[in-house]
């Protein structure tokens, strides 16, 4: 190696040191300003589908009073522990996940994920909560009530067998289906669990409209099964009335069974009505999906 190239690689190894200290002063600099920087202020951000209804603004702020001994603005940017925060957060049962972090204005954001209700159940003895979409239980609000389908019947159990959680399983898929369609968010009342022996259990949906019940095993293929009813519904009860079946069973491929009604009759002509309108407001909905596919299912 030359003596020129000995003499500029020396000149950029010094320049490059030079660059390095003088970044690492800033840095050390900078972190002192930091520690003794204080929170100028504090921004709380819910998100979430049911539009901060369960949890709001109020609740967050008493969560962090509570963590840091009632006081978040002007307190020491270096005494927050926002790991410990993000988890203190989550332990609410209506919090999801959390995150927190200042800004370089010296503001605490904290950004709130609200879980979200998809389905109430209700137990053999009448205790209730609901499931979010991971199946977590929640217990019920006292600001407001859900509007979420309804399953009655669940197993009362302080710890659920494998059993349970598949049972669970099948609510989150059927009521997922339910919320998605606001047809039949209208026309299911509630749905019953029954059990049928090991590893065995069936659903039976009571609608808002007909003098009927709805049979539809387990939580398997269960948009198929809503399908086959609507098509029942459409082509079958429209014509015979819907008061003419006790039960409608829809629970295996392929095929509908419809059984007589041997109760006492209600008002068929405004049964019929009633129906008559879900049912145009649903025709509706497919028309503007020009891909929807309808199977028609053997008639009895």
């Amino acid at each position: 190696m030359d003596t020129k190239r000995i003499i500029q690689r020396t000149i950029f190894i010094t320049l490059t040191l030079a660059a390095c200290s003088g970044l690492v002063v800033l840095l050390v600099a900078a972190i002192g300003k930091k520690k003794h920087d204080n929170c100028r202020d504090y921004v709380i951000n819910i998100k979430g589908p049911q539009n901060n209804l369960f949890i709001d603004e109020k609740d967050v702020t008493q969560l962090l009073m509570k963590a840091t001994n009632g006081k978040v603005k002007g307190q020491a940017i270096v005494s927050f522990n926002l790991r410990q925060l993000e988890r203190i957060l989550k332990a609410n049962v209506w919090i999801k996940d959390a995150e927190l972090y200042f800004d370089n204005h010296d503001v605490l954001h904290i950004s709130v994920t609200e879980r979200e209700p998809i389905a109430r159940i209700f137990t053999g003895k009448g205790k209730s909560f609901y499931i979010d979409s991971m199946m977590k239980q929640i217990p019920l609000s006292e600001k407001i009530t859900a509007r979420v389908p309804v399953f009655t019947n669940f197993p009362d159990k302080v710890r659920l067998s494998d059993k349970d959680s598949s049972i669970l399983n099948d609510i989150k898929k059927t009521a997922s289906f339910i919320l998605n369609d606001p047809f039949w968010m209208a026309q299911v009342e509630q749905i019953d669990i029954s059990n049928c022996g090991f590893k065995c259990w069936s659903f039976e949906m009571t609608p808002t409209i007909g003098n009927h019940v709805v049979k539809l095993g387990n939580g398997d293929d269960i948009e198929r099964k809503f399908h086959r009813l609507l098509v029942f519904y459409q082509q079958v009860m429209n014509k015979t009335g819907f008061d003419k079946y006790d039960v409608v069973d829809v629970q295996f491929e392929g095929q509908v069974i419809g059984s007589k009604n041997q109760r006492t009759k209600v008002d068929s002509l405004q049964v019929e009505k009633n129906i008559q309108k879900l049912l145009h407001e649903a025709q509706q909905r497919e028309n503007d999906d020009q891909n929807i596919t309808v199977e028609k299912p053997n008639e009895h």
